[in-house]
């Protein structure tokens, strides 16, 4: 059986001021004076948008998109009318569903309230603010270019346009587990993400990655991090408080309030396909990710590849593989259902025999987890718990590693068979 076409689609704006000094991803800064409307930089982003149109043109074509998130970067650097180029583009290629979920991250130092009027009307409707931290010292640690003025007054316009309809959602994004974060100073940022009204919160612990200007310090012993006992608390602390303000812990970095969950984000996590475009982007049409180059250079020259190849040719089916069941089992996880063993076996091919023979020696590696509180198990269905499960998550993850390096060479189908 066929794998359906994507229903939704990510888009990568990588411009932006600064590299935060957290930041790995693929971003091209320009500069603290840097503006899409003929300012500083403004060439670059022209230049890049003619790429990222023309990769979009090139694409496979497929059924309307439910789903459509602009991520960078700093999206927010685009103006509006450029917002709307893109949009329009996927529209002509793909066509958007009614009730399309329509995100875009912007930051607090990059907007101002007529840019959020403007984007709404182009038909933005989900926002993600990326606020990392209401205090001033720490921004200012973590390379951020705005301040806690910024970031209130942000919220504020964009609660304001949820209540007046302008907007369907929006969510706050902050770090947790930062150098030298009290239990105390963690509880206070709980409450002013809380007094911000945000329906849905993304909260993610700092990762030290490879060439960010964290790594760097951390290796020269000026940095330091969490241990790993106070982290694992302040991640239970943090759902235990938000479950108590009425959000639902869907996912384990996301927070929603009833109806404010990120459908986007969710297609990741469930092992469905999405397009993707633009420098550094990754693709999974049908389970195989494609990388685009991470540089302007290189992604130009993989754009001319695509363009010899012709329309519909960048991205093949017939070329796909399925999405492995260690990596649907390692995305699945994350949710607060968790995953079903047989179920996302058997859409990797395996058979029944092949689940009876292969399955419960991971099942036997989870065993522990489960006894401790810390998975629960409901026929073929494993979940972690929260808060203690959620916490100590990479524990789990590792034990399916493990388990996978075991047993992928003899229990993976042959590929003709695989999504049958």
């Amino acid at each position: 059986m066929t794998a359906p076409a994507p229903r939704s689609a990510y888009i990568h704006i990588p411009f932006c001021h600064r590299r935060c000094f957290y930041c790995d991803f693929a971003v091209v800064p320009l500069g603290d004076q840097a503006d899409a409307a003929g300012g500083p930089g403004s060439r670059s982003i022209a230049l890049y948008l003619d790429q990222l149109l023309e990769e979009i043109d090139l694409s496979p074509a497929g059924p309307p998109l439910a789903t459509v998130y602009i991520g960078g970067g700093t999206p927010s650097l685009l103006t509006p009318d450029q917002v709307g180029q893109v949009l329009q583009a996927l529209r002509q290629r793909f066509g958007l569903q009614n009730g399309a979920e329509i995100s875009l991250e912007m930051d607090p130092a990059s907007f101002e309230r007529l840019d959020l009027n403007a984007l709404a009307q182009q038909g933005v409707n989900r926002v993600s603010l990326g606020g990392q931290s209401f205090d001033d010292e720490v921004l200012a640690s973590l390379g951020r270019r705005h301040r806690r003025a910024d970031l209130l007054e942000a919220c504020g316009w964009l609660q304001a346009a949820v209540v007046q309809g302008r907007l369907v959602s929006w969510s706050l994004d902050l770090i947790r587990n930062l150098p030298d974060q009290t239990d105390v100073a963690w509880a206070d940022q709980l409450d002013q993400a809380l007094a911000s009204k945000a329906p849905h919160l993304s909260i993610y612990d700092l990762s030290l990655e490879p060439g960010t200007v964290f790594s760097r310090l951390e290796q020269r012993g000026d940095l330091q991090m969490p241990d790993e006992d106070g982290a694992a608390d302040r991640i239970a602390a943090t759902s235990e408080r938000l479950s108590r303000a009425g959000y639902c812990r869907y996912e384990i970095s996301n927070f929603a309030l009833p109806g404010h969950a990120s459908r986007h984000n969710r297609v990741y996590w469930s092992g469905a396909g999405w397009w993707a475009f633009g420098l550094g982007a990754t693709s999974a049409p049908w389970g195989e990710h494609l990388a685009r180059p991470r540089t302007r250079e290189a992604y130009g020259d993989w754009l001319q590849e695509q363009r010899l190849q012709g329309p519909d040719r960048s991205l093949v089916q017939a070329t796909a593989s399925p999405l492995s069941l260690e990596d649907r089992l390692l995305v699945g996880l994350r949710r607060h259902e968790g995953v079903d063993l047989i179920r996302q076996a058997s859409c990797c091919g395996w058979s029944a025999a092949d689940c009876r023979r292969w399955l419960p020696s991971l099942e036997q590696r989870w065993e522990p987890f489960r006894q401790a509180g810390l998975m629960q198990c409901h026929g073929s269905r494993w979940r972690l718990t929260d808060p203690l499960g959620m916490a100590v998550s990479n524990a789990v993850l590792v034990e399916l590693v493990a388990w996978w390096e075991e047993v992928s060479v003899d229990a993976v189908p042959p590929a003709s068979s695989a999504g049958r």
